[in-house]
C-alpha cells in the first residue's frame, strides 16, 4: 500500500503509532516499525538521558523507520533536541509547541519533521516553516485533543496544504482508515488501539478498562483550563469535572485546584494500573476494541478492512 507518507517515510503501511505519554515505549514502537508501520516513541517530560536509553533500546530492537515525539512543552526539550539532532534518528514529531526555532537544525541533520495540529492555521504554518508532512488530529483522539473532529478537520487542511497529511482521531479499525484516504489523508494514526496489543506494556487493568468501554465511556476534562483531555470515565473524571464545574462559576478559577487532582494521574494508570484515580486516556473508538492482538495483526487487520472497504465501494458505484 503505497502512498506519499510511505514513500517520505520509507515505511511498508502508512500507519503510524500515537505518541502516547508512558505507553510509547521502545517495546510498542519497534513492534509496530517491525510490522511494516511508522513507531514512534514518546517522550512527555523525560529528561536527555531517559530520552536517549529509549532511543538506544529502539535502535536494538528495529532497523526500521521509527519516529521521536517532542512535547515542546518539556522543561529538558534544548537538551533533548540537541540529542536527538545528534543521534541518528530521522523522523520527529512534535506536539504542544512551535517547533520553527528548531527547523534548521533538523533540515541540516536531514530530520524529517512532522508536528501534530489541530486547526487549518497551525498546518498552513508548519507547511511555512518546513514540515514533511502534518498530523491532523481530531477531538475523536484520546489525551490532549482539539476543538474540530476529523471528519471535519482533515479535508480541510488537505485543501490547505500540499505536504501529506496523516489523519488521527476516530481511526478505530480499516473502515475508519479507508475513510481518512477518501477524505485526501495519507496515512492514519493509530492510538488507542496500540494500548492494548500484546506488546505494549500498559498495565493489563488499563487495557481491560479499554477493552469494556462502551460507545459513551469517554469524557473530556480540562476544557476551562484550554487544554482539554479525553479520558475514560471513572471515580477522578467524576471528581475532576466537578471541581471544574465549581471553579467556572468563579471570577478567578482555582487552577491549581484542578492540577493537584490530575497530577500523576497518567502514570497511575498505565503504570500502576488504577482505574478509578488514574487518567484512562483512550479515544472514542475505545469501544470498538474488544480484545489484544499483536501489533503485526492490528496493522493487517487494518489493512484487510481498509481494502475490503474501499473495493465494497468500489463494486457498488461499478454495479
Amino acid at each position: 500500500m503505497k502512498t506519499a507518507i510511505t514513500e517520505l517515510l520509507n515505511i511498508e503501511y502508512p500507519i503510524v503509532q500515537g505518541a502516547m505519554a508512558w505507553v510509547a515505549d521502545a517495546d510498542l514502537a519497534s513492534a509496530v516499525s517491525n510490522a511494516g508501520g511508522l513507531g514512534v516513541i514518546g517522550t512527555g517530560h523525560d529528561n536527555v538521558d531517559t530520552v536517549r536509553a529509549k532511543v538506544e533500546a529502539m535502535f536494538a530492537k528495529t532497523d526500521k523507520p521509527f519516529a521521536v515525539n517532542v512535547m515542546l512543552l518539556n522543561p529538558h526539550v534544548e537538551e533533548v533536541v540537541d540529542y536527538l539532532i545528534a543521534s541518528g534518528v530521522k523522523i520527529i514529531t512534535t506536539g504542544a509547541g512551535n517547533p520553527s526555532k528548531y527547523m534548521q537544525r533538523f533540515e541540516e541533520a536531514g530530520i524529517s519533521l512532522i508536528p501534530v495540529v489541530a486547526s487549518v492555521a497551525l498546518a498552513k504554518r508548519m507547511e511555512r516553516i518546513g514540515a514533511k508532512a502534518v498530523v491532523v488530529e481530531g477531538m475523536e483522539a484520546g489525551g490532549h485533543i482539539g476543538k474540530l473532529t476529523t471528519m471535519a478537520l482533515v479535508p480541510q487542511v488537505v485543501d490547505a496544504v500540499n505536504i501529506p497529511v496523516i489523519a488521527a482521531g476516530g481511526i478505530g479499525d480499516g473502515r475508519a482508515m479507508a475513510a481518512a484516504f477518501m477524505l485526501g489523508a495519507s496515512a492514519v494514526q493509530v492510538g488507542t488501539r496500540f494500548v492494548v496489543a500484546h506488546e505494549s506494556n500498559a498495565h493489563d487493568n488499563f487495557k481491560q478498562a479499554i477493552i469494556k468501554a462502551k460507545d459513551i465511556e469517554t469524557v473530556v476534562t480540562g476544557q476551562i483550563t484550554g487544554h482539554p483531555v479525553r479520558v475514560l470515565r471513572n471515580a477522578l473524571t467524576t471528581e475532576y469535572l466537578q471541581a471544574e464545574k465549581e471553579e467556572t462559576s468563579k471570577a478567578e478559577p482555582d487552577f491549581e485546584r484542578l492540577n493537584k487532582i490530575g497530577k500523576g494521574a497518567l502514570r497511575r494508570a498505565v503504570v500502576e494500573g488504577d482505574v478509578k484515580t488514574g487518567s484512562l486516556m483512550a479515544g472514542q473508538i475505545a469501544g470498538l476494541i474488544s480484545k489484544e492482538q499483536s501489533c503485526h495483526d492490528i496493522i493487517q487487520e487494518y489493512l484487510a478492512e481498509c481494502r475490503q472497504t474501499i473495493q465494497a465501494k468500489l463494486d457498488l458505484v461499478n454495479q
